[in-house]
């Protein structure tokens, strides 16, 4: 047995190694008696004695050295500011040691004290402002209970998520599918900078992992095993939140879905998991506490908490033209659209469409989006 190795380094190790993902590493953990140190200094014969180890894991462990290193590994995790938590240290999110294939470390910038009141918002990256406003409004409302928002620090819906927690003051936790030294995407650095000084960067990968196919379902795994809750707010049906959502479900957690406009994409995988009864639907942080019967246990009152979309008033719709109006009753709930589609589907001469957007704009009803398309606030 290597006794230089601690059982942190040992594990780090293992955590590292090609074709050794958590289930084999507990495999190992039982039948060398929850020493990681002794299971790396074990001969091959001793290796291929444990369930499905055979001779190409076998070789990687004995080689380990080929193709880790551990001291390089541990100087630029220093030089981060990261640490490798393993599974019985503090600082390891205690929900995600209930999951069936919990890692057996993580590597983390920041640190993380969410225990069991944690959430998950998570979404799609071609998001509505809608969608936006509602993980933002959602993810201040649970920070500002004290919960730990934690999302996979993606475009769109995770962006909101966990800005929106940074913003009330509150804790959020990014999980990544790449190593902790990578930014990605890479105009996400400044926010993972603040979560890392306010809450906490995870990822199961070593340094160097860039992210790719396989690392993204694992990402999300870990997404819903850290959470209480997993809340999906816009998704198509293939969307990488519906695998985060089932295994939520698989792990016996709760699901919420945020509805949205029946013929929008981006609402199809919330409808879709509503209506097979794998979410329940949401319409506002009332729902998420009713469910957890914490209401009225927690210090504020939910008529405080804002309705997760505010319409434009009567008053203000009632002033507009009536070309204005039915522009902007095509844009209601969501779904954008360019000047041309407008004039398509209004049969108003494209010059008449423009004009009535203009207004819309400076009513602040409206915003024209980076591509040219228009969308309802």
């Amino acid at each position: 047995m290597d006794a230089a190795l601690t059982p942190r380094q040992a594990l780090m190790v293992l955590n590292a190694l090609p074709n050794i993902g958590p289930i084999t590493t507990r495999r190992l953990l039982a039948a060398f008696d929850g020493d990681p140190a002794r299971a790396l200094a074990a001969s091959g014969s001793e290796l291929k004695r444990v369930e499905r180890v055979g001779p190409v894991i076998a070789e990687t462990i004995t080689g380990w050295r080929d193709h880790f290193d551990l001291a390089k590994e541990e100087a630029s995790l220093a030089k981060l500011g990261g640490k490798f938590v393993t599974f019985d240290e503090p600082g390891y999110p205690a929900l995600l040691r209930e999951i069936s294939d919990p890692p057996a470390g993580l590597y983390c910038l920041g640190e993380y004290s969410g225990a069991d009141r944690a959430a998950a918002i998570v979404g799609s990256r071609r998001s509505t402002l809608y969608g936006l406003a509602v993980a933002k409004r959602l993810a201040g409302d649970l920070a500002r209970l004290g919960f730990w928002v934690v999302s996979g620090g993606a475009r769109g819906i995770d962006l909101a998520a966990h800005e929106g927690a940074l913003e009330a003051g509150g804790k959020t936790a990014v999980v990544l599918g790449c190593g902790v030294d990578i930014v990605y995407p890479p105009e996400h650095l400044d926010l993972f900078r603040r979560i890392a000084a306010q809450g906490a960067v995870f990822s199961e990968f070593p340094l160097g992992r860039g992210a790719d196919k396989q690392t993204f379902p694992m990402r999300n795994r870990l997404i819903a095993g850290i959470s209480r809750a997993t809340i999906v707010v816009e998704s198509d049906v293939n969307g990488g939140s519906m695998i985060t959502a089932r295994q939520a479900v698989d792990y016996g957690r709760e699901v919420f879905a945020v509805p949205g406009r029946i013929d929008q994409v981006s609402s199809r995988g919330c409808h879709k998991l509503i209506r097979e009864g794998e979410a329940k639907l949401l319409t506002g942080i009332e729902d998420i506490l009713e469910e957890w019967k914490f209401t009225g246990q927690l210090d504020i009152r939910m008529d405080q908490a804002a309705p997760l979309a505010t319409p434009a008033s009567a008053e203000i719709l009632a002033a507009l033209g009536e070309d204005a109006r039915r522009i902007f009753a095509l844009l209601t709930g969501g779904q954008p659209a360019h000047p041309d589609e407008l004039a398509t589907k209004t049969e108003l001469p494209s010059a008449r469409v423009a004009a009535s957007l203009l207004l819309l704009e400076l009513k602040r009803l409206v915003v024209k989006r980076a591509d040219g398309r228009f969308e309802a606030r």
